[in-house]
């Protein structure tokens, strides 16, 4: 009986080994950010100078986030909330989430008193993750994937559901373009193994078009 367990659990650690990141997706990003970088830079540096003006505090944000195959990495982010926010708040709705057939709507829709001037804007246009093309130069994140996870997130998922960081997370992805933030947890994590699964070189440019209406739709 143990050797069945241990043959069983053997082939499934060799399907998880065969996954492997496509190298088209490496070449695909850097050209797309060098292409992007002479409006990309000008555009940081006019977002950094509204955060110093507008909020005491550094202008980026980092946290840990967790990524292709349950790797640990730190993740960029424009500040968009006051310094040392209770992360407690956020931890509490995400958790309700994961656990309720309810659509995935953001806590600032309602409004968040931790929020700083015009960091609305900045995360509901998504520019407030502009600074994750660092993390995707650095090989952790690619411009096309699913979203990068906090640790407490990981550890709720379920095994099926762990099938989503088969492939590394990115700063837009099939969820982001199919209904974000009116799909649930359980439908989020279906369209990222979808994702995983089935992409291609033309699906990631697909989705990369697709962002920017999908953002002014979100606005």
């Amino acid at each position: 009986m143990d050797s069945t367990r241990d043959n069983v659990c053997l082939m499934k650690t060799c399907i998880l080994d065969s996954v492997q990141i496509p190298g088209w997706k490496r070449t695909l990003d850097i050209i797309l950010i060098l292409l992007a970088f002479p409006l990309l830079l000008p555009l940081a540096l006019i977002i950094a100078g509204l955060i110093r003006v507008v909020s005491s505090g550094p202008v980026l944000f980092k946290q840990e986030r967790v990524g292709y195959r349950g790797s640990r990495f730190m993740c960029f982010k424009f500040r968009t909330m006051v310094v040392n926010a209770d992360a407690a708040v956020h931890q509490g709705h995400l958790n309700y989430l994961m656990s309720s057939n309810v659509p995935m709507v953001k806590m600032d829709a309602q409004g968040d008193p931790r929020i700083i001037p015009f960091g609305a804007l900045l995360r509901s246009s998504g520019l407030d993750e502009l600074p994750q093309i660092i993390n995707v130069l650095r090989g952790e994140m690619s411009l096309v994937g699913p979203r990068p996870c906090m640790a407490y997130e990981y550890d709720r998922y379920l095994p099926w559901q762990k099938e989503r960081f088969n492939t590394v997370p990115g700063l837009t992805g099939l969820w982001q373009v199919s209904g974000k933030n009116r799909t649930t947890f359980v439908e989020m994590i279906r369209l990222d193994i979808a994702y995983a699964r089935n992409q291609t070189f033309w699906m990631d440019l697909k989705i990369i078009l697709k962002t920017i209406p999908a953002l002014i739709g979100q606005m």
